[in-house]
């Protein structure tokens, strides 16, 4: 947007306009949707910006979306997520790994750890 400019800079205007920016730590955010499935956005850049008292929130990162029901294989998303904290792996390989392994989590965390 504002190509080009000193980030110092930046801040200055965007103080003078009013804006403040807070940076917010995660290390993951989810939204619930009315139908009962989840958007889970894993490894989020959280920005919270305060607009004139006018709040409104910024998030990147590795999104994907969640059902509440057990998959037809067996485990659930509850399980994906174990495996993807204690090996860091993404969302896909952590699933990949538990079909593969027919829903054995401790052989995907081992197979995955390698």
């Amino acid at each position: 947007m504002f190509g080009g400019i000193d980030p110092k800079k930046m801040q200055q205007m965007m103080k003078q306009m009013g804006i403040k920016q807070d940076d917010i730590e995660a290390s993951r955010v989810v939204i619930e949707k009315i139908d009962g499935s989840k958007i889970v956005i894993e490894n989020p850049n959280v920005v919270k910006i305060d607009m004139k008292g006018q709040e409104s929130w910024q998030i990147t990162g590795e999104a994907h979306e969640e059902s509440n029901e057990e998959s037809n294989e067996g485990f659930t998303e509850e399980d994906i997520r174990l495996i993807m904290e204690k090996t860091g792996k993404d969302y896909d390989k952590c699933k990949d790994s538990l079909s593969r392994n027919e829903g054995d989590i401790a052989q995907c965390i081992l197979e995955l750890s390698d």
